[in-house]
């Protein structure tokens, strides 16, 4: 039997954000798009942005979240309301390419992908949020592991449209208005909040983070066939079946979890304390007794030689919530906003322009496709690897976030670098860099967010950072990529060469370059904060 908790919750959560993130697809059906409307790149790259705002501006989705949570209400209306914007938006826009609905003005189509793409932040909102509040102790893992399968998402929908549709982009673009708002209807209602805490969640995390791993593997395998061999309908279907087996795991999961839970809560020897907290407690006593100093007289020498000087720059107390408007009256707001403007914009105009790009340099429209498949799993590893890995180091060395942010952006700096240069093979290896170190973003983000401002409005909050995104992609995609673009291509639709993108991606590498600036401004002023957040965690342990 199947009892409703937190680990069936994020199997639910895991499963919708499966088919939420449709907006990773758009490289599949813009090429239809841009024929069937007579686009040129600028207007392409100008729908793409509101793809890009409606997929990263999540304000409305935050803030009716924090009403219905006031109101003791579930997070299944922020679910219904996200299925509704899919449905509409997905369905007027396959009306307009299949010629239904005659081809509407460029205002109105972006009017369409704005709906389509804003259903993706309210499944998104409400789903990591749900998390964080299930799981307050390991935030960047959960973060991780949401926003890893919505990196995956794009891939996954690409293989159950190369399956059932047979390269049919129209046909593609009506499955996107049905599945990722069907689904979410019929597991909404899983997806809420409990007021549990066990130790050994980490345990449990860590195998839904393998099997995202094991997926994503398998589709890596996936993609290297399908550009190797030809691949009969019978053996795409097995395929298919395979996928769906992994879907199923999380599930698997959920049930042993509630069966070792309700084993140790009802034997007399259960403990609470967690085991990462226990190894972090037992890292630092063996420091301090090697140096000489009790234990407990350095926890609260520590604390409190510290809490002023970190209060100097960060004037709420450590747990105190904030709103969005004390949020955005601090300063470490507007460096993550930033920060967010250079990488995820960078990121953005990169997947948005990957068909193009590929087109300039020559490549198949099977490598092309290839190409956006693989940018959800590069997505995916950056977005679980980065929650996992700076959970770790937060934890056992108290290393601050915002220093795996300042590494990713200068990362990706290099990686836009290697695309501008157009040499066999760029795309691949570019993409790679690229494609993680942006994923990264989306995990750094929301868990640094929920840990300087709180995670009452956490949905809020984050969502409002994430306009950054958007905005970056508009400057990027329309005024650096699209206009650079048109003005190689010298009056013609379609551009070829290196010199078609060079220019831009030299300019995204510079501006990657600034946001990990921007992000090293952070790390300096929230770097003790951090050891004060690791303190209180130890502080708290040892009371337990």
């Amino acid at each position: 039997m199947i009892i409703p908790d937190k680990w069936t919750a994020t199997a639910a959560s895991i499963w919708i954000q499966c088919s939420s993130g449709s907006s990773y697809a758009f490289g599949i059906y813009s090429p239809l798009l841009k024929s069937s409307q007579l686009y040129d790149q600028s207007t392409l790259d100008t729908v793409s942005v509101f793809k890009d705002i409606g997929a990263n501006v999540g304000v409305i989705s935050g803030l009716l979240y924090a009403a219905v949570s006031s109101r003791r209400r579930g997070p299944w209306v922020v679910h219904l309301v996200g299925a509704v914007l899919c449905l509409v938006g997905y369905f007027f826009i396959w009306l307009a390419v299949t010629g239904i609905l005659h081809r509407p003005a460029v205002p109105v189509m972006c009017f369409f992908m704005f709906l389509a793409s804003q259903a993706q932040t309210f499944f998104n909102t409400a789903n990591v949020v749900v998390g964080v509040e299930n799981f307050p102790e390991y935030g960047g893992t959960i973060v991780g592991i949401m926003k890893g399968f919505l990196g995956l998402s794009g891939a996954i929908i690409i293989q159950v449209y190369y399956t059932l549709l047979e390269d049919n982009p129209s046909s593609f673009l009506l499955m996107l208005a049905l599945l990722p708002s069907l689904l979410p209807i019929l597991l909404m209602f899983f997806v809420r909040t409990y007021e549990t805490s066990d130790g050994h969640d980490i345990k449990h995390l860590n195998r839904l983070s393998l099997i995202a791993l094991l997926l994503a593997a398998y589709i890596l395998i996936l993609i290297v066939l399908e550009n190797t061999f030809t691949l009969q309908p019978w053996a795409r279907i097995i395929i298919l079946l395979l996928l769906l087996f992994f879907l199923f795991s999380p599930l698997k999961i959920a049930i042993n979890a509630q069966r070792e839970e309700i084993c140790r809560t009802s034997s007399p020897t259960f403990a609470s304390r967690t085991p990462l907290l226990h190894e972090t407690e037992s890292v630092v006593t063996k420091k301090n007794y090697a140096a000489g100093v009790p234990v407990e007289n350095l926890d609260s020498q520590l604390h409190e030689r510290q809490e002023n000087d970190i209060l100097e720059n960060h004037p709420r107390q450590i747990g105190e919530e904030m709103n969005l408007l004390q949020a955005i009256c601090t300063l470490d707001f507007w460096l993550l906003f930033v920060a967010m403007i250079c990488g995820m914009g960078s990121g953005v105009a990169t997947i948005n322009n990957i068909s193009q790009i590929g087109e300039s340099l020559k490549y198949t429209s099977v490598e092309r496709s290839t190409l956006v498949s693989l940018w959800s799993i590069w997505n995916f590893l950056g977005r679980c690897g980065a929650g996992y890995i700076s959970d770790v180091y937060l934890h056992k060395r108290g290393w601050p976030r915002p220093f795996f942010m300042i590494l990713m952006l200068a990362i990706m700096a290099f990686g836009h670098v290697i695309i501008a240069f157009g040499f066999p093979g760029n795309l691949y290896l570019g993409s790679v860099i690229v494609g993680v170190c942006y994923g990264s973003q989306w995990s750094l983000m929301p868990t640094i967010t929920s840990e300087i401002f709180g995670v009452l409005h956490l949905g809020t909050i984050f969502n409002t950072i994430a306009i950054a995104s958007p905005i970056g992609s508009y400057v990027m995609s329309v005024r650096i990529a699209g206009y650079i673009y048109d003005k190689e291509a010298s009056g013609q639709q379609t551009c070829y060469g290196t010199h078609c993108f060079m220019l831009s991606f030299f300019i995204f590498a510079a501006v990657s370059l600034v946001g990990s600036l921007v992000a090293s401004i952070l790390f300096f002023r929230t770097r003790r904060f951090y050891k004060m957040v690791l303190l209180n965690r130890i502080r708290h342990s040892s009371r337990e």
